[in-house]
């Protein structure tokens, strides 16, 4: 079975603003959904969902064939339907009329905490929907008696935990409200947990950018 096509590149007709972003290491509990980590297909409710599930997957097998120990990645949603008839030298077929093509941003600099990037960025209204990929370490409940009260010390703390565990967090949102969250384990890529609520804040803060 071939991997889903890499997405396509940024198109120089949709500029974005994109404040710095930073990147924090450190995800004490994510949201309690870690340590069940595993396999979970999403009931499709609805077309958009369908397609929400397909271009999310689409998306995080794209940014997991560099592998691991990367910044984050940001996309946009496009109508593949519309974003076919606006570019027609793309060669797109829509399979459906909800099928939505990721258009891959410019990286994101990293000197900014990543919500404040997000409160800064910007899409224009062909863009449907938009994903963000990150990797973020956990750190079980156990480790939180421990944890360094200096903000400068907490990464290497947790880069050095015996417990520690690297993820892949994937989240995809909608215009129309619809979003999507998927999880990695680095050491577990065979697993992937896929749900509208596994990191619900992150999302929210997704959600904000399409907001007019």
């Amino acid at each position: 079975q071939q991997d889903p096509p890499a997405p396509a590149q940024r198109s120089p007709r949709w500029p974005h603003s994109l404040g710095p972003v930073g990147e924090l290491r450190v995800w004490r509990h994510l949201e309690g959904h870690l340590p069940n980590l595993r396999h979970e297909p999403l009931v499709h409710t609805c077309p958009v969902i369908e397609t929400l599930t397909s271009v999310l997957r689409e998306i995080e097998v794209h940014v997991g064939t560099a592998g691991w120990d990367q910044p984050p990645r940001l996309f946009a949603l496009a109508n593949t339907r519309e974003l076919a008839a606006r570019e027609p030298t793309l060669g797109l077929v829509a399979e459906s009329a909800d099928a939505m093509t990721p258009i891959e941003q410019d990286a994101l600099p990293g000197d900014r905490p990543l919500h404040e990037a997000l409160a800064h960025v910007a899409w224009p209204a062909e863009v449907t929907g938009c994903a963000i990929v990150l990797e973020r370490v956990y750190l079980p409940p156990s480790a939180e008696a421990a944890l360094p009260t200096d903000e400068s010390e907490l990464t290497s703390f947790a880069q050095t935990h015996p417990d520690r565990r690297d993820v892949r967090i994937a989240v995809a949102v909608l215009r129309d409200g619809s979003r999507l969250c998927a999880l990695r384990m680095r050491g577990h890529e065979e697993s992937l947990s896929v749900g509208p609520d596994l990191v619900p804040g992150l999302a929210d803060a997704l959600a904000t950018t399409l907001q007019d």
